[in-house]
């Protein structure tokens, strides 16, 4: 057997793409996205993806990076993916090793990473010092089967559905809305940095972001909710983020871009869907639910502090 951990090149994105898939199947994710991902990141973001092959085959990734968009310094990410077939080998180890090692370089003095809410994972992260802090859900809908209310027949005065594709011209309202709403998210790394021009490329202009089922709430022309989604071409959407502005919350609104994403997407050919929140996020598990989200997996995020342990 032999192990070998590298960079990523291009040529590896579909079978990146194809892991992720296997070793996360909640995930959205295509060689487009896969590729769009190093060639989008900023600076400052730091970021490498690394590759384990096990006797000639990609059989693990991690992706590590700096927080950025965090106002809290020194803070990083990696999660490795290893292939189901693949696991007990050593590949998540020296995947992981490669991502701590690179992080320090970059200046990281604390790292944050998933683990599914199973025995081997999270002894996994036990074992390299990493402490659990917070669950999430990971929830999925039969999209072709379900149930989804149907959209009001008229809506309140000054609100109107639209989508992310009418914002074409000038996205930046969009962003101004999830930036407030994701700062507002529970979760241990404040989303509070948030930069326009990195939103551009990395949300924006991501090649798995489908601004056509993206859905927004406007209440008198200001943009007032959203539900971005993602899809891969293979019938799989993803909410990859639902929010409502402060000044507009406790209306409903959330619930009504969602809806009308879910039923744009089942139109357009989508047959499942999933989502993923925080534990604590009591108002959106329960709008998932309502819409017939049911639990698909758990995870657990942890944080190690590097240097020590």
């Amino acid at each position: 057997m032999t192990l070998t951990v590298r960079d990523f090149r291009p040529a590896d994105a579909k079978a990146v793409a194809d892991l992720r898939r296997a070793s996360l199947p909640f995930l959205i994710s295509t060689p487009q996205g896969v590729a769009w991902q190093l060639a989008g990141a900023p600076r400052a973001q730091q970021l490498r993806l690394f590759v384990a092959e096990l006797d000639g085959r990609i059989a693990g990734s991690v992706t590590s990076c700096l927080l950025h968009e965090s106002s809290t310094p020194g803070q990083g990410a990696a999660t490795p993916q290893v292939h189901p077939d693949r696991r007990g080998r050593g590949v998540g180890g020296a995947l992981l090793t490669a991502a701590e090692e690179h992080l320090t370089a970059a200046g990281a003095t604390r790292l944050f990473a998933w683990a599914v809410d199973e025995p081997g994972p999270l002894a996994f992260a036990e074992r390299r010092g990493y402490r659990r802090t917070r669950p999430s859900h990971c929830l999925r809908l039969d999209l072709a089967a379900a149930d989804l209310p149907p959209l009001p027949a008229s809506l309140p005065p000054g609100v109107r559905l639209c989508t992310a594709a009418d914002f074409g011209a000038d996205p930046s309202p969009l962003f101004a809305a999830e930036a407030e709403a994701a700062a507002d998210e529970p979760s241990d790394v404040a989303a509070d940095a948030l930069a326009y021009e990195h939103w551009l490329r990395t949300v924006w202009e991501h090649p798995d972001i489908d601004l056509d089922l993206t859905s927004v709430v406007t209440v008198d022309g200001e943009v007032a909710a959203y539900s971005l989604a993602t899809t891969d071409g293979l019938g799989r959407y993803a909410s990859s983020g639902t929010g409502t502005r402060r000044a507009f919350r406790g209306r409903g609104l959330a619930r009504l871009a969602k809806a009308h994403s879910l039923l744009r997407a089942r139109d357009a050919g989508c047959t499942e869907a999933f989502t993923g929140n925080d534990a604590t996020n009591a108002p959106m598990l329960a709008i998932n639910r309502a819409f017939g989200y049911r639990p698909f997996a758990g995870e657990w995020r942890c944080v190690r502090e590097l240097g020590r342990g």
